[in-house]
């Protein structure tokens, strides 16, 4: 593992179960080898320390009598195992050793930490386990003698070891290849019993993708029948019923907008022709030779006027009608430098009072698209610019063209938008008077028809503000890739 990289746990639920019980077996195998282990150790020590008892200490006694000339006494090997050891202590000192061997016995050498580790065992009969030095681990127990010493006898520990290393190594074998089939046996049990769930999820992920902000009503098929009996299957009944009333509510708002763009689009056509008649009766009238009082003449001019601003707002309601229904816009070459530089002059016309800019690549940049609209847009935000910035605002109109697209923005040292009205400045019929100075009639349906129009081009649209600085950019694909800029 390379430093600084940490360990995650598995983050999926099919895998978090597999691990749990993976890992609740292993612990059950440790906890039974632990304790069979001990078991076994426990019971064999205790076999031996019989066997010490039943030995009487023949072997250790007959090392009395290994100077006496004795032959019949010395090493007395009678019913001794192999290995069994002897020794005699004399005042605490080690005067002969012995062990067992081919069923005689044989002398074995002691070093000074044999000596005293001889020499510290009580002479009380009972089991000790030591490890000498010239024979290894023994069980010994040490007993008083008749000549007033202590004799101590042992028996090999290595058989009980080696017996029990035998244990720890076929358990080893044994838990390892079960806690094996136990983790794959538990992943294609886990992996089945989670199908319901897995099945839940894809359903779910496939909803989240699903563009439910754009009109898009047609929803995943509901998940498939899990038992309701269960938690997955509660899940899965609680989101086919969420998924039921999502579409009931998807289908209702879908009706809901267009029965509202039919009517946009009924009353559009139906007040374009009274509109217009309205506002040339009322030029007629102004046109008349005759005395006209003062007040009449005022009259007409402002009936001429707001008929204008109401066929400019039928206008406008009608486009956007067209978009939403999806009428395919005119796709033919179109100069937007043409374009930037005939609404900046109309622009400086209009308001002459503000600081007009242009900034131009020295190429011209054409996109395919409808010209008329095109132009509608980028005077749409000029226009946005005069309206609510006070005189003496410097707007600037770029134009550049980077990786097949071409970027017009228009920025401009007004007051600013404020943050809260930023994500609804697209929105139909709304204005950000709050802070920007209201300088003439506005529809707020300029900006909505900025974003349709670049939308109907495959194009976008975004906006950033603070005091001091608003820029509206506008991406428009050029139909081929180009690498510019200006």
């Amino acid at each position: 593992m390379t430093p600084g990289r940490r360990l995650h746990a598995p983050r999926s639920l099919r895998a978090r179960l597999t691990l749990g019980l993976v890992v609740l077996l292993a612990v059950a195998c440790t906890a039974v080898g632990v304790v069979t282990v001990l078991a076994l150790n426990h019971f064999l020590i205790g076999r031996l320390d019989q066997q010490l008892t039943a030995s009487g200490g023949r072997f250790a006694a007959s090392l009395e009598h290994e100077d006496d000339g004795d032959a019949d006494n010395a090493h007395d090997t009678r019913g001794q195992a192999e290995g069994t050891y002897g020794a005699r202590l004399v005042d605490g000192r080690v005067v002969a050793a012995a062990v067992v061997d081919d069923r005689e016995g044989h002398g074995v050498p002691t070093s000074s930490g044999d000596r005293r580790t001889l020499g510290a065992l009580p002479p009380d009969g009972s089991a000790h386990s030591v490890r000498l030095s010239a024979v290894g681990r023994y069980r010994v127990q040490a007993v008083r003698g008749d000549d007033g010493d202590v004799l101590v006898t042992g028996l090999p520990l290595h058989p009980v070891e080696e017996t029990v290393h035998r244990l720890e190594a076929v358990e080893s074998g044994v838990f390892a290849a079960a806690l094996v089939v136990t983790g794959v046996a538990g992943a294609l049990w886990v992996r089945y019993s989670l199908r319901p769930l897995e099945r839940v999820a894809r359903t779910a992920d496939d909803v989240t993708r699903r563009p439910l902000a754009t009109g898009e009503v047609d929803l995943p098929a509901s998940v498939p029948y899990a038992d309701p009996g269960t938690e997955v299957g509660r899940v899965a009944t609680a989101l086919n019923r969420m998924l039921g009333h999502v579409g009931d509510a998807l289908r209702s708002r879908q009706a809901s907008e267009e029965r509202l763009r039919a009517f946009a689009a009924d009353a559009g056509h139906e007040l374009r022709t009274p509109v217009a008649t309205v506002r040339a009766r009322a030029e007629l009238a102004l046109r008349h030779a005759g005395p006209v009082p003062v007040e009449v003449r005022h009259a007409l001019h402002r009936i001429a006027a707001e008929s204008h601003r109401m066929s400019v707002l039928v206008d406008d309601l009608l486009l956007l009608a067209r978009l939403d229904a999806g009428r395919p816009l005119d796709r033919r070459p179109v100069d937007l430098t043409r374009i930037a530089l005939d609404a900046v002059d109309d622009a400086r016309a209009l308001s002459p009072d503000h600081r007009w800019e242009l900034d131009l690549p020295e190429e011209p940049v054409s996109v395919p698209g409808d010209e008329h609209r095109l132009h509608q847009v980028v005077a749409n935000l000029l226009g946005n610019a005069r309206l609510h910035t006070p005189p003496g605002t410097r707007v600037v109109l770029a134009l550049a063209v980077t990786d097949g697209w071409a970027e017009l923005s228009v920025t401009d040292s007004g007051p600013g938008i404020p943050a809260a009205l930023l994500p609804d400045v697209f929105r139909r019929f709304s204005r950000a008077d709050v802070s920007r100075s209201r300088r003439g009639g506005s529809t707020g349906l300029g900006l909505a028809i900025v974003e349709a129009v670049v939308n109907a081009h495959h194009g976008t649209v975004d906006v950033s503000s603070r005091p001091g600085l608003t820029r509206f950019r506008i991406r428009l694909p050029t139909g081929r890739e180009e690498t510019g800029g200006g």
